[in-house]
């Protein structure tokens, strides 16, 4: 059941050739932690990339469940840490900071929840038609057609226990209050085509309220 599982999910994925040399930013989620276990399925030779930023109390353990699930799949290790001061924007400021020190081409364990995310943040922001596109499909992201519900399946499959951001449930992020485990995303995103089609219809829906104004 596991390997028909594994390779539903590979088939949905675009991974390097087997054989590759990938290096794949963990933190210790779901997300990322599928995107180690895909890569090493796939028959890449990956490397587990966690950064430890020291915003939250207790990173450390993050650390060492990335350190275990990499060897209990034969995959290498690697942590490194950053610092960032407290203050404003502190979310956005550590995630350039993780960014900053990942290794070139570094895999990233973006799902179309995250893509779904970004392109309703962006249109909260009024974002032009690039921002309202989303993430670019490009070969860091080989997750980009997976939904959370299948990384977090994986993970249960596998007998991992993923991180989970307290903070996901803070509504006084903005980043947060639509974040795949909020009203507002769940409303906004109901399935797995509106995930992918999302950018797609916010850039219409903009098009043509531009088209209006031309009038």
């Amino acid at each position: 059941m596991r390997s028909a599982l594994v390779a539903d999910l590979l088939d949905r994925c675009n991974f390097p050739e087997s054989g590759t040399l990938v290096d794949c930013a963990v933190s210790g989620g779901a997300d990322s932690l599928t995107l180690l276990i895909l890569a090493a399925e796939a028959g890449c030779v990956a490397t587990a990339v966690h950064v430890d930023h020291g915003v939250r109390s207790g990173s450390a353990c993050e650390a060492d469940l990335v350190a275990d699930v990499a060897r209990r799949i034969g995959c290498q290790f690697r942590a490194l840490s950053v610092h960032v001061e407290p203050g404003p924007n502190l979310e956005a400021r550590a995630r350039d900071a993780r960014y900053a020190v990942l290794p070139p081409g570094a895999l990233l364990g973006h799902t179309a929840d995250d893509q779904a995310e970004t392109v309703l943040l962006n249109m909260l922001r009024g974002a032009g038609p690039t921002g309202l596109a989303g993430m670019r499909r490009e070969s860091k992201r080989p997750l980009l057609d997976l939904r959370r519900s299948d990384t977090e399946g994986l993970c249960a499959a596998f007998g991992i226990e993923p991180f989970v951001d307290p903070s996901n449930a803070d509504p006084a992020l903005r980043h947060h209050r639509i974040h795949p485990t909020s009203n507002l995303f769940r409303v906004g995103c109901q399935s797995t085509d509106q995930c992918r089609s999302s950018e797609k219809t916010v850039y219409s829906h903009r098009y043509r309220q531009g088209c209006r104004r031309d009038i």
